[in-house]
């Protein structure tokens, strides 16, 4: 089995990477090609770069990618809350993504402190 399926940070992503997608298919036609796109990519960003740090050989490049992991969760964050002052998402659903995305951030610091 691949490594990075065993990291939590991953394996907690990969959660808010189901929970975006289900998300965006309640955005409006308009979003197809403009907050949709972005969003799916930066989510996808944070679970890849994890996968790929979890194979680096050296300190140096697991650390460069667990902090590239760090950063697209950042711009996920600032699209959660793009999505909620559009009214695209509920204020609950945006309190509980932020929830998630602050325990993942806890985690990759983890590994980012850890490597």
């Amino acid at each position: 089995m691949e490594i990075f399926r065993n990291l939590i940070a991953w394996q907690k992503t990969h959660q808010l990477v189901i929970e975006v997608y289900k998300l965006v298919k309640t955005f409006p036609e308009k979003e197809k090609f403009i907050l949709i796109p972005q969003i799916l990519r930066a989510t996808i960003s944070i679970a890849a770069n994890l996968a790929e740090g979890t194979k680096r050989r050296t300190v140096k490049d697991r650390r460069h990618f667990f902090n590239m992991a760090e950063t697209s969760l950042e711009e996920v964050k600032y699209y959660i809350i793009l999505s909620a002052d559009l009214d695209y998402i509920p204020k609950d659903k945006e309190n509980y993504l932020f929830d998630i995305s602050r325990e993942i951030g806890r985690l990759i610091n983890g590994l980012i402190n850890k490597t």
